[in-house]
C-alpha cells in the first residue's frame, strides 16, 4: 500500500505492546495503510529494531520506544514522545496485556497486582495521556479479550477479570472523551496465534476445537479489523465491545 494514498494516510499512530504478536501486526497493518506509527516494547530492542527496519523497507515510517505499561511515567513519557516525533496524534491502540496463568486458590497477590497494573491501569493512564494530543476525531482502541465475557478456562480468573474491568472502563472513557470528539471503542479478540496462545501451547487443541471454525486465528486478521475501525469513514462507533473470534461466543 502506497503510504501517501493508503485509507490511514497522513494519520498518526501509537500502539501500546507493539514488538510483537497482535500489536506487531497493528504495526505493520497502520504502516502499510498509510499511517507513522509509534510502538511501545518493554524487553525486547532487538525485535523492536527489527520491527522497524521491517516497516521501513516497505517505504512506511516507525519508531520504537521503551516503556513498561506498570510504569506510568514511562507510559506517559513516551506517548509525548511519539506525539512530538510525529507531529501529533490520531489513534491510541493499547494492546499491551500479560497472562499469568493460575488457579484463584494459588494465585498470588502479586501476580494480581501486577496483571492489573498493566492490564487494566495500564489502559488507563494511556488514555488519559493520549487524550492530550488526540484532535477531534481521534480514536482511542484497546484490544481486550473475550474471556472478559466467558470464563473457558480454569486458570484464567485473574486475567478475565482485568479483560472484564477493561470493557467497563471503554464505556466510561467514552461517555468522558465524547466532548472532545474523541471515540474509545474496546476490540475483543478469541484465540489468536501469539505468546500468549502459541501453536505449540498445552491448551491449544481444545481450544482450537472449541471454535466453530476449529482453527486459531492470526493476529493481521485482528489488525485489519482495527485498521478499518481507524479509518476514517468509520464513524459513530463509541462506547462498545467488539468482538472478533470466528464464532467462538455464538
Amino acid at each position: 500500500m502506497n503510504k501517501d494514498i493508503g485509507p490511514l494516510a497522513g494519520k498518526k499512530a501509537i500502539v501500546i505492546g507493539g514488538s510483537r504478536g497482535i500489536g506487531a501486526a497493528l504495526v505493520k497493518r497502520f504502516a502499510r495503510e498509510g499511517a507513522a506509527v509509534a510502538f511501545t516494547y518493554v524487553s525486547s530492542p532487538d525485535r523492536a529494531r527489527e520491527l522497524v527496519a521491517a516497516v521501513e523497507s516497505e517505504g512506511g515510517r516507525a519508531i520504537a520506544l521503551q516503556a513498561d505499561s506498570a510504569d506510568a511515567s514511562a507510559l506517559e513519557g513516551a506517548i509525548a514522545e511519539a506525539a512530538r516525533a510525529l507531529g501529533g496524534l490520531d489513534v491510541l491502540v493499547n494492546n499491551a496485556g500479560i497472562l499469568i496463568f493460575g488457579n484463584a486458590d494459588e494465585y498470588s497477590l502479586e501476580d494480581f497486582d501486577r496483571m492489573f497494573a498493566v492490564n487494566v491501569r495500564g489502559v488507563f493512564v494511556a488514555a488519559k495521556a493520549a487524550a492530550n494530543h488526540l484532535s477531534r476525531g481521534g480514536k482511542i482502541f484497546v484490544i481486550g479479550s473475550n474471556t472478559a465475557e466467558r470464563a473457558m478456562l480454569a486458570g484464567l480468573t485473574v486475567y478475565g477479570t482485568t479483560k472484564a474491568a477493561v470493557a467497563r472502563l471503554v464505556r466510561g472513557l467514552a461517555l468522558d472523551f465524547a466532548p472532545r470528539g474523541i471515540s474509545v471503542v474496546n476490540i475483543q479478540p478469541g484465540p489468536t496465534t501469539t505468546d500468549m496462545m502459541p501453536l505449540d501451547g498445552p491448551h491449544v487443541d481444545w481450544v482450537r476445537n472449541q471454535s466453530p471454525e476449529k482453527r486459531i486465528a492470526d493476529p493481521d486478521e485482528i489488525a485489519r479489523f482495527v485498521a478499518y475501525l481507524a479509518r476514517p469513514e468509520s464513524t459513530y462507533i463509541n462506547g462498545v465491545s467488539l468482538t472478533i473470534d470466528g464464532g467462538f461466543m455464538a
